[in-house]
């Protein structure tokens, strides 16, 4: 494992998992919202987008998390690992509205340098990480699974933890 991929739903753990995988092999960690997100909820287009992703997976090893489909052509081809965190559905909601509350709480800036904070007045409106988290749940299900069985994606080998026990594992696995 030089190249990894951490995909699942919103709030499903990818940072955290990828923050520890990080640690125990010893790769940099690559948080596609950083790369993704400027000042003030403004995403900072395509272009900017790729360019930082290239820059940051130019080496050997690396583990990136997130679910940015269209930037998949950047880092999917040249993974050798893919971790799918695929909880069920009631746990994955506790954690996105936790998650949620204790950020709207807290007021803490979500990526360094762009001021960008959850609020009590976002979680309650259409662009809501939990009405996301709602939309998305299914559909990610589905695209990993159909991913999960594509030929053209056969050089990946696929790690699907659907429990905090199974990651647990995984991580206790890693450090021996």
């Amino acid at each position: 494992m030089k190249r990894i991929i951490v995909v699942g739903t919103t709030a499903s753990g990818k940072s955290t998992l990828a923050r520890n995988l990080s640690q125990i092999l010893e790769i940099p960690h690559v948080q596609l919202d950083v790369l993704n997100w400027g000042p003030n909820w403004t995403e900072v287009g395509d272009e900017v987008f790729f360019n930082r992703i290239k820059t940051a997976v130019q080496n050997d090893r690396w583990i990136v998390d997130g679910n940015y489909s269209r930037a998949n052509h950047l880092t999917w081809p040249h993974a050798d690992t893919v971790i799918w965190i695929d909880f069920p559905f009631w746990l994955n909601f506790y954690q996105s509205t936790k998650r949620a509350f204790i950020r709207a709480v807290t007021k803490e800036e979500l990526w360094p340098g762009t001021n960008n904070r959850e609020t009590f007045r976002m979680l309650f409106s259409r662009d809501s990480i939990l009405w996301w988290f709602l939309k998305t749940y299914k559909s990610n299900r589905k695209k990993y699974l159909g991913i999960m069985s594509d030929p053209k994606l056969s050089h990946i080998k696929f790690v699907h933890l659907r429990s905090r026990l199974e990651v647990d594992t995984f991580l206790r696995e890693l450090k021996r």
